[in-house]
């Protein structure tokens, strides 16, 4: 007998194989928004498990959060997070009870585990914050090709699941292996497309914090973020983590794949920079998260009511050193204020900030800074690269108080 929880959850993966793989039959609500850079303006679509989102591609579906959800708190919910696929043909018809992980490769007992009994190890859980590579590139100037999405692709998350560590030792990993490759149910629709394979090196892999995530904010995982096996990798863009996880490799080389030795890669310089218009000298893989920050109470070109009190509040995080300070300038960054910063939820999450100001008549440039643990923070100026990413420049709000 299958009880209620699992009949819904069926029920809305077959809703999902048969809705999903055409975009003529995605629910498109009537209204959009215009993100804030030239050619912003997106619809907003509706998908099972998901409210109503920023859409940029339909097949595959990429769905982008609307930026005001980020102000609801630290944890990002489920049908709002954002969606990022790099190939069209989605196992939208996935059998949960058939499902296995595979572990093979330079290991001395290769695995190949249900997720019933992936399950059944011992969990752990964390908080961490998944962001695209190329989050916030619309910004960029000059521009560059590729998805042209606003600040809305991050969110932050409770994951549950087990450590990936626990899985590799118990397979027994080989002397001289040197990286994991890591390999999802999306496949290519045509024979030229490289499939989506990423790599860590060993080490990493082994650290304890790298995840086989099954559950999300106390729910399963939603299909379009991975159902039934996730990586998660904290700190780490979410270029590495691989949604519908069901093959892991051991290897004892580096791997030469398409999306870790073409794609995916930053100017190898300590601000990950170059010239805005030229070509880097030599590349590295996209590895941890900037520090970043941002206004997420006010919009631009929001009015305030002038000599009232408002209460700035926002976010803030970075790669895995943990938010040290958020300061906040209310005339174009000539002086600064500490904000009070909220509940820490450890050093992958979303940290909190509130600052309450007072404006006079006119018009207030709002800027917004991190310092981590580390004593790294945010430039004044953007940097640029031509893949559009790293962006984390500080962000600024233009409101008048009136």
């Amino acid at each position: 007998m299958l009880d209620r929880r699992e009949i819904v959850k069926r029920a809305c993966l077959a809703a999902l194989g048969a809705a999903l793989p055409w975009s003529r039959a995605v629910a498109l609500d009537e209204n959009s928004v215009t993100l804030p850079f030239d050619n912003g303006e997106r619809r907003l679509v509706k998908y099972p498990q998901k409210r109503p989102m920023i859409g940029l591609t339909s097949r595959p579906p990429q769905l982008e959060t609307p930026f005001s959800v980020l102000n609801d708190g630290a944890i990002t919910p489920n049908s709002a997070f954002f969606v990022r696929y790099h190939l069209a043909d989605i196992p939208y018809q996935l059998d949960r009870d058939r499902f296995t992980l595979k572990v093979k490769g330079k290991v001395e007992r290769p695995l190949q585990l249900s997720l019933k009994e992936i399950r059944k190890l011992p969990a752990v859980e964390l908080v961490a914050i998944n962001q695209c590579s190329g989050n916030s590139r619309g910004f960029f100037e000059p521009r560059v090709a590729g998805g042209q999405l606003g600040n809305g692709a991050m969110g932050n998350a409770r994951w549950r699941g087990v450590p990936l560590k626990t899985m590799l030792d118990m397979a027994g990993v080989r002397a001289g292996a040197r990286q994991i490759t890591l390999d999802g149910m999306d496949k290519p629709v045509m024979d030229a497309t490289p499939d989506f394979v990423k790599s860590l090196d060993i080490d990493h892999a082994r650290d304890g914090e790298v995840m086989l995530a099954y559950g999300m904010n106390g729910e399963d995982l939603p299909f379009l973020n991975g159902f039934p096996l996730r990586l998660v990798v904290p700190g780490y863009y979410g270029t590495y983590w691989v949604k519908h996880l069901d093959e892991i490799t051991v290897i004892d080389n580096e791997f030469d794949g398409f999306w870790m030795k073409t794609a995916y890669r930053i100017p190898d310089s300590p601000c990950g920079c170059v010239e805005p218009g030229t070509a880097p000298k030599a590349t590295i893989p996209i590895n941890r998260f900037t520090v970043r920050s941002f206004i997420t109470s006010v919009t631009n070109d929001a009015r305030l009511e002038a000599g009232k009190t408002t209460k700035l509040k926002g976010i803030a995080f970075d790669g895995g050193r943990g938010i040290k300070e958020v300061a906040v300038s209310t005339d174009d960054g000539r002086n600064w204020t500490p904000a009070k910063l909220g509940e820490d939820l450890g050093k992958y999450s979303f940290r909190q900030w509130t600052l309450p100001v007072k404006l006079g008549a006119g018009t207030h440039d709002l800027r917004v800074r991190a310092t981590n643990n580390s004593g790294e923070t945010q430039p004044m100026q953007p940097t640029w690269n031509p893949a559009g990413y790293l962006r984390n420049v500080v962000e600024t709000v233009r409101v008048t108080a009136a």
